[in-house]
């Protein structure tokens, strides 16, 4: 049977990669509902925006009568809630967002859901699934050794990471009071095409490229599990189609790189794909800043339970996926140039204390 799914935030970064791999790789119809913030672009779904299984509408989910009237329209088999502000630094300097984004925005999209469910046929409400896409930061900082999993206890340490583990509980409250059949999943850190330029990946490619420091936070030993954005939306997809109403589903990529070796593999790649004119290694560009205020040390994630129950295997290890990475910011520097000129410069977030 032919899906039909309302993508939240669908013009981000994770959102519009969803969009783009249904578009491509499934028959499904996609409604993207996207208020399209300073880290939404539409030229993210320049790749589907004129295929007849597309649909986009401006719109926040902090809006009750935009989401409902969108959900009513379109008629979603899943609602994937990806709509979030995600980037801890901003949050420290502006928590207000965050809050209103993903604690009051969630809670309206519950709302929303629950009351379109009720409204459904005994075969559609069954078919329903209202997927929340949260965070592993939302358990906390781990030490050098252990995982997360699904039963690991929360821990948020920034206004990020408070408002979505905040969003998922309502998420979870929704299910159990009310028997709405959602579904939670915790991913780590993703990377790849489409990447706001505010994140460190790309934000140390498009450094490297003007000939600036690249900011290292600390000693550049926190530790990141990173996660190929691609792999993460099959994952997505299978959770939806194929998930236990009710559970959560943790997704890592399996692969721990402290943030120095990922800044040092870029420039690696760097001197190999696009040589810096003087000929020396763009490591001379690192230097070491003061660290973020409350700074998580080492984020993991044990993805046995996606991989046992639903057959999900992340396909790109860090360095293929990287090198992809790479190439494709050199490849499509009108995309993340334009973002510069308009919306981000670069310049740094989170010193506020």
């Amino acid at each position: 049977m032919t899906l039909r799914v309302l993508v939240t935030g669908g013009a981000g970064f994770i959102g519009s990669a969803l969009v783009r791999h249904l578009i491509a790789d499934s028959d499904a119809h996609v409604l993207t509902l996207d208020k399209l913030t300073y880290a939404g672009s539409l030229s993210s779904l320049a790749p589907v925006s004129n295929n007849p299984r597309h649909q986009f509408v401006k719109a926040d989910i902090c809006d009750g009568q935009a989401v409902s009237e969108a959900i009513r329209s379109f008629r979603p088999d899943v609602i994937a809630n990806l709509a979030a502000e995600s980037h801890v630094d901003r949050s420290i300097d502006g928590p207000a967002d965050f809050i209103q984004t993903n604690l009051v925005g969630s809670f309206t999209m519950l709302q929303a859901a629950l009351a379109y469910w009720r409204g459904l046929n005994p075969d559609e409400a069954a078919r329903f699934r209202f997927h929340h896409i949260s965070t592993d930061e939302v358990f906390g900082s781990l030490g050098p050794e252990g995982h997360f999993t699904e039963d690991t206890s929360y821990d948020p340490r920034s206004p990020y990471s408070a408002s979505k583990a905040g969003s998922d509980h309502l998420v979870r409250a929704w299910g159990h009071t009310y028997g709405l059949p959602v579904l939670v999943t915790n991913c780590s850190n993703n990377y790849g095409p489409y990447h706001f330029p505010e994140k460190l990946i790309p934000l140390m490619i498009i450094k490297c490229l003007a000939g600036e420091t690249l900011p290292v936070y600390g000693k550049g030993d926190n530790v990141r599990d990173w996660l190929f954005v691609e792999d993460h939306v099959r994952a997505l997809r299978a959770v939806f189609e194929r998930g236990k109403p009710g559970e959560t589903y943790a997704i890592g990529g399996r692969n721990e790189v402290t943030n120095l070796k990922v800044v040092e593999s870029i420039c690696d790649l760097l001197d190999q794909m696009a040589p810096r004119q003087d000929g020396a290694s763009y490591r001379r560009q690192i230097g070491f800043v003061a660290d973020r205020p409350g700074h998580d040390q080492r984020y993991a994630i044990d993805a046995g339970k996606i991989e046992r129950e639903l057959g999900w295997r992340p396909l790109a290890d860090f360095e293929s996926g990287l090198a992809k990475t790479v190439r494709w910011y050199l490849d499509n520097r009108e995309w993340w140039e334009d973002i510069l000129r308009r919306r981000y410069a670069g310049e740094r977030l989170g010193v506020s204390k």
